[in-house]
């Protein structure tokens, strides 16, 4: 497997999700900054110009974070990265979707990139702020859903490396983080997979 990442995106849940599986992988490095990810190189893999993407041993591509995710928990389920239970499973997926379309793509992604949802450069702190409201809103609906819990659905899973990702990005934009969502994000700042992925992506 290969992943195609770039340093401290959405892509590092994905990075830890595989070292938690523990089987050997390549990673290739894509510089959003300098816009790699519009290049024909990188199209030519996945032509939505996104990271995660995950190249699988028989030459298909997987993309998109929950897809991923998903995949990488029911293919290696020795690495029990979803619970057993039918309902604990769909409230894994639940929270994970709801982070990554409401929490990273409507609230971060208004405040990292706010030219993207205005034509006017006049709006874009409004905008800002609007993305703001949103994580904070999103962050107390997960803090609640934390509430009495080390992991999002009891124990370890997928779910926890997306909310882990945002919760890392609210140091970002100086963003205090609910009590439990910032017991959380010690908690997998502690488990030695998220430490290797950070010092392999720079970013201990």
């Amino acid at each position: 497997m290969k992943l195609y990442y770039a340093p401290g995106a959405c892509s590092i849940g994905i990075h830890v999700l595989l070292e938690e599986i523990g089987k050997p992988y390549e990673t290739e490095r894509v510089n959003l900054q300098q816009g790699e990810h519009f290049k024909p190189p990188f199209i030519a893999v996945n032509p939505k110009s996104k990271v995660p993407t995950l190249a699988k041993d028989d030459g298909s591509v997987l993309t998109e974070y929950p897809a991923i995710a998903y995949w990488l928990a029911k293919t290696n389920p020795f690495a029990d990265l979803l619970p057993d239970d039918i309902d604990a499973q769909a409230k894994a997926l639940e929270l994970m979707d709801y982070v990554i379309a409401t929490i990273h793509m409507q609230g971060f992604g208004r405040q990292f990139r706010s030219g993207n949802f205005t034509p006017s450069a006049a709006d874009e702190e409004t905008v800002k702020a609007r993305g703001r409201e949103i994580a904070e809103r999103g962050f107390a609906l997960i803090d609640a859903a934390l509430e009495g819990k080390e992991y999002a659905v009891g124990k370890f899973s997928i779910a926890d490396t997306a909310i882990f990702y945002v919760e890392f990005w609210s140091k970002r934009v100086g963003m205090t983080l609910p009590a439990n969502c910032a017991a959380h994000l010690e908690r997998m700042l502690a488990r030695p997979s998220v430490q290797r992925v950070l010092q392999q992506e720079g970013l201990a």
